[in-house]
């Protein structure tokens, strides 16, 4: 297993909408288990492989508090089931550091093949359904930034790109 590099907003990569996996094989296993190291390490909940520069629809997730129940969705589709809005202080390790509220529906259900490639429904909510939502918003080339003020977005985009500039400057002047 490998470390994979995290693109980072406002990278346009992280734009692309994704598209279908139409093979599960040992190359998409392996890329799950970089995926989840990566999660692991960063550290995060939730990764989608547009996030690693892997534009097929797959994402990885443990919400569990003890880091022992990875999930994997392969061409994850959500349906809601109960659009009652849930605000939940987002982050995401394409945006580090930076946190937010964001409001998503309550209750939700998805499709999605597993590792194996076996189809398989779940029924979500609470923090599950909102990593869920966060994470197939990076398939479709969204961002949870995109559900806060332009204002507040272009803050952040200067912020994040001033650090960058900054970081560069310094690896520089080590050299």
């Amino acid at each position: 297993m490998s470390l994979l590099t995290i693109l980072e907003y406002p990278d346009l990569r992280l734009r692309k909408r994704a598209t279908a996996i139409t093979e599960v094989n040992d190359a998409l296993r392996r890329t799950i288990d970089d995926m989840f190291e990566t999660m692991y390490a960063a550290p995060g909940i939730g990764l989608a492989a547009t996030q690693v520069d892997f534009h097929k629809r797959l994402l990885v997730l443990d919400v569990s508090d003890e880091k022992n129940t990875p999930l994997v969705f392969i061409n994850p589709e959500i349906e809601v089931l109960d659009p009652e809005p849930l605000g939940y202080e987002e982050g995401c390790l394409s945006v580090p550091g930076y946190y937010d509220l964001v409001t998503r529906p309550r209750k939700i259900k998805v499709k999605a093949l597993n590792r194996n490639g076996e189809a398989f429904e779940l029924e979500a909510e609470g923090l599950l359904a909102v990593c869920l939502q966060h994470e197939v918003d990076h398939l479709d080339g969204k961002l949870f930034v995109d559900y806060l003020s332009i204002l507040k977005r272009q803050r952040l985009k200067h912020k994040l790109l001033k650090e960058k500039k900054k970081d560069e400057r310094e690896a520089k002047a080590e050299f």
